[in-house]
């Protein structure tokens, strides 16, 4: 049986980033993905004009309809906005046991539109963190996380550990946006440090990279896959997805989701 995968994340109405990302990207991999909305955004390559949180209960009813009918393999948060809706997930994947869980801290967006409120933060880190097999913080989010200013490949580290205090299993800070190593990710387990590197891609069609690249984590831990070998490739796969980036709308176009296929193989249905 095909493998299914959950995302639980806000709406893209462009379709780079949020649940179209995830679900391109559970789709690459072969693996079913299944949705739960948390909010619509109304935004596209330029940026976010408007956001949207949708009812507890509503967000409450789709976690149970997939839950009672799916057999999730692994799941993802994105788009948690409030502490309201971040404890609302948080305490339904607790009352489930839900152990396969990828945390996407999402924080702002690449145009600069804050899409988690201040009181989350916290929120998050007290109720989502603990339940986290990874969490996938780029340096910002990590800085935010941790309360450490990221200016070094050893600030990386020592914000991995103070994240980790919060009680997920793993920490990986993502270094794309590091003016210092770009392109090196770091993971960690609580005991060791393992590196991920990359050429870094000059293009600035990079929107949802984050989501891809998290969502790739869940796929690869769907299909059964351990964790250090779900983040090796998901970082190949996301290199190469930003690598054949798509140059759509006038602003920072979406990385390839499917850039293994060929223009023809597309127009063949």
């Amino acid at each position: 049986m095909i493998k299914q995968a959950l995302t639980i994340a806000g709406s893209d109405s462009g379709g780079g980033a949020g649940i179209q990302a995830d679900l391109k990207t559970f789709h690459a991999h072969g693996v079913f993905g299944a949705s739960v909305l948390t909010a619509i955004t109304a935004q596209n390559t330029v940026a976010v004009t408007r956001a949207f949180d949708l009812p507890l209960d509503l967000i409450k009813a789709q976690l149970d309809a997939v839950f009672d009918d799916l057999d999730i393999a692994a799941a993802k948060t994105g788009m948690l906005s409030s502490a309201g809706i971040v404890e609302t997930v948080a305490g339904a994947l607790r009352d489930r046991k839900f152990e396969r869980l990828v945390v996407d801290p999402v924080m702002i967006s690449k145009s600069g539109y804050k899409l988690l409120k201040d009181d989350a933060i916290e929120s998050l880190k007290k109720n989502l963190l603990p339940l986290a097999l990874v969490v996938t913080p780029n340096i910002h989010e990590a800085e935010l996380l941790s309360g450490v200013r990221i200016d070094s490949a050893e600030k990386m580290k020592l914000a991995a550990g103070r994240i980790r205090e919060s009680g997920p299993q793993n920490v990986l800070v993502k270094g794309g946006h590091a003016p210092f190593d770009q392109a090196a990710d770091v993971l960690f387990d609580g005991n060791t440090f393992h590196r991920f590197t990359s050429e870094f891609i000059q293009t600035k069609n990079t929107h949802g990279t984050g989501c891809t690249y998290s969502a790739a984590i869940t796929a690869r831990l769907a299909l059964g896959e351990p964790l250090l070998a779900a983040v090796e490739h998901a970082k190949t796969y996301i290199t190469q997805a930003i690598a054949h980036s798509l140059p759509i709308g006038k602003g920072h176009g979406p990385t390839n989701h499917f850039y293994f296929l060929g223009s023809n193989d597309f127009l063949k249905g």
